[in-house]
């Protein structure tokens, strides 16, 4: 067993999984206590009713809007990140003389982050379409290049909540098929290193989430 799953308490571990790339769990539990913190405290809190999943509205549903309504009292805020490039080409043998200076006007533009506290950064997706990772990787990784956070956090589904889905009924599978934001479109995404060296701890959000599923449809 690895390690660092031993950082993470009973509490939560029992409710999601959890995937660390680049020591980001170790990196929030040794130098961001009180986020962590925060974090455990909103995943504990944090459910999902059949009826959240039954309703319409993709990522705008009820379910990311309960993320919302847990962090932004905390102070976490959605940040926009923006930037100028100052280019100066120098010449001399030492290279000391500007012989040239121009900036590239907004040449960061764009790229935001739902949930930003400090150097540390959360965003999840529920039901989008999977090209959405694609932004929310190079967003991550533009915030940690450019030095405005340490390490983040990506929320999403997991493999094992298709069980409701199907127990649901197939215009429910249908509502959340594979060309959606799930585990298995963002794992493969970080393994190709979209998100630069941007340390990140993935929560999969699974069938225990669910407060009013008792294993079948009743």
């Amino acid at each position: 067993m690895d390690q660092w799953r031993n950082r993470i308490p009973d509490n939560i571990a029992c409710k999601y999984e959890f995937y660390n790339f680049n020591s980001a769990l170790e990196i929030l539990t040794q130098s961001y206590p009180e986020e962590f913190g925060e974090i455990v405290r909103t995943l504990e809190s944090f459910e999902i009713k059949l009826d959240d999943i039954l309703e319409k509205g993709g990522n705008e549903s009820n379910i990311p809007k309960k993320l919302n309504e847990l962090l932004r009292p905390l102070g976490w805020k959605e940040i926009e990140i923006a930037g100028d490039l100052v280019v100066r080409l120098l010449e001399g043998k030492k290279r000391k003389e500007v012989y040239r200076e121009f900036a590239l006007k907004e040449f960061i533009s764009g790229h935001k982050i739902d949930y930003v506290k400090g150097d540390v950064a959360i965003d999840m997706e529920w039901n989008s379409k999977d090209q959405t990772f694609d932004r929310d990787l190079y967003a991550f990784r533009t915030f940690y290049e450019c030095g405005v956070i340490t390490c983040g956090v990506i929320i999403t589904r997991s493999e094992s909540m298709n069980r409701i889905f199907s127990a649901l009924g197939n215009h429910v599978k249908k509502k959340y098929g594979a060309s959606t934001t799930w585990m298995g479109k963002l794992l493969p995404r970080i393994h190709a290193r979209q998100h630069g060296g941007c340390p990140l701890l993935v929560v999969g959000l699974t069938p225990d989430t669910v407060s009013d599923w008792k294993g079948e449809i009743s």
